[in-house]
């Protein structure tokens, strides 16, 4: 059986209100209208794929929760009057709501047709499923499958000839109606393939497997427990929520805003640092243009630790300290440092041990691990499959994180994350403000391309 990693299980607690809600979501556009047919296709692409699963608990104490085969999903949402564009990221911001990658879907994919005459196709995923890379990883598997189907279905009419019926419509290529969809989402909540469950009784060699790994974890939390003991008590990791301007209000707004590759490469070359360093700039620099007043900025920076493609979350966490005088030469020296350790446990204590107490002291003891000032995730490259949908290529394709029924209670340390990914001959720079001097969606990304023009970038606005 797969199981869940430390980073994984973080993330699921989210779920229970132990700490930030957060979610994943890639946005693909196009500028031309995304037949229902398509999208119906890679509905059921993903569905079969690498995020077809759910966690199950163990029956050993100790052992670690488990990823099960799942299919059922919750419904294809599509929204057939078109949606303005300064509409696109309110729209998408409100579907992380109602995941579950426990006991219901964890993922949701939803299409709208745009007043400009384009579309815009969202994936929004569970963080416990899949990290950034690894929603990538998932999409580009749902796409190729897409893709063989398309070419195995040309590969048949041609050889049928002329004698099949040409022209005539099917149910497969409609869509339910909005309204149906909502009809059928009331009355089951999730879209159920009979076969999607296994059956609820855990075979011995399961349960033999949940013994062996709780062996393993408690053998690994005491030795590592006795170990950092020697070195004295622990301290809990500090984290503290930006202080609120005007009580105990909540904002939280997005923006997307676009580059050209060469340009954005260019101008990292004449600074003397990389295309990421460059990021990390412009996200400090917001940050500032924003209002924050301290002298230097701390940043988290995600370090993608895979050694192949899959969907879990196969991430740890660095950090480095941003001043005024800061280049993208010096923060690419900084960054160089960085990556070379990773943000561990308090005091050596083992992380596993997060894995074996009870979920409300592992929130109490992990609780704002990782958060900084900002956060800057450099995606990286996506794959090639994911710059077109069908025969559709896209315009843009974005990589963020939302957090849907966030409180003021559950506000983390983060006022500003940023998101970058690479699409072709673009990077896509995705921002999530948390600060409350930010006043919408739009002024955030007003404010990102004034902060990109100091640096000699020239940034266009979802």
């Amino acid at each position: 059986m797969d199981r869940l990693g430390v980073v994984d299980e973080i993330f699921l607690r989210t779920h229970r209100g132990l700490g930030t809600p957060i979610v994943l979501q890639g946005l693909w556009r196009t500028a031309d209208l995304v037949e229902p047919a398509l999208l119906q296709q890679i509905y059921d692409a993903v569905r079969s794929g690498p995020l077809g699963r759910r966690v199950v608990r163990p029956r050993v104490p100790g052992a670690r929760r488990g990823w099960r085969m799942n299919t059922r999903a919750q419904p294809l949402v599509f929204i057939e009057d078109p949606l303005q564009v300064p509409e696109l990221l309110p729209w998408a911001d409100g579907l992380g709501a109602e995941l579950d990658p426990e006991f219901g879907p964890g993922w949701r994919l939803a299409a709208a047709w745009l007043a400009d005459g384009g579309s815009v196709v969202v994936l929004t995923c569970s963080h416990v499923l899949a990290d950034a890379r690894g929603l990538a990883y998932a999409v580009d598997v749902a796409l190729r499958e897409v893709d063989a189907a398309e070419a195995a279905a040309d590969t048949r009419a041609g050889s049928a000839g002329a004698g099949q019926a040409s022209g005539a419509s099917t149910d497969a290529d409609r869509l339910p109606s909005p309204a149906a969809a909502e009809a059928g989402s009331r009355q089951s909540g999730v879209a159920v393939d009979p076969a999607a469950e296994p059956s609820s009784a855990q075979p011995t060699a399961a349960r033999e497997s949940d013994w062996a790994d709780a062996f393993r974890q408690w053998s690994i939390v005491v030795s590592g427990t006795i170990r950092a003991l020697r070195q004295g008590i622990p301290k809990r990791p500090v984290s503290s929520a930006p202080a609120r301007a005007g009580g105990t209000e909540l904002r939280v707004h997005s923006a997307v805003v676009q580059f050209g590759a060469a340009e954005w490469d260019s101008v990292a070359e004449e600074h003397g640092g990389t295309a990421n360093s460059l990021f990390i700039q412009l996200v400090a620099d917001l940050l500032w243009g924003i209002g924050f007043a301290d002298p230097t900025i701390e940043a988290s920076l995600p370090v993608d630790t895979r050694d192949e493609p899959r969907v879990d979350n196969d991430l740890a966490m660095t950090e480095i300290v941003v001043d005024r005088t800061d280049t993208p030469a010096t923060l690419r020296a900084k960054a160089r440092a960085a990556y070379e350790r990773r943000i561990s446990s308090p005091g050596g204590m083992p992380e596993q041990l997060l894995q074996v107490i009870p979920d409300r002291w592992a929130y109490t003891l992990s609780k704002g691990a990782g958060e900084r000032d900002i956060l800057c995730s450099n995606i990286g490259t996506l794959p090639d499959s994911l710059n077109t949908l069908g025969t559709h290529p896209c315009i843009g394709v974005a990589a963020r994180a939302i957090h849907p029924g966030l409180t003021p209670a559950h506000l983390p340390r983060t006022r500003l994350s940023g998101y970058l990914c690479r699409s072709g001959e673009d990077y896509i720079l995705s921002l999530t403000g948390l600060d409350p001097a930010i006043e919408s969606g739009a002024a955030l990304g007003e404010l990102a391309v004034t902060a990109a023009a100091r640096l000699g970038l020239d940034g266009t606005s979802w």
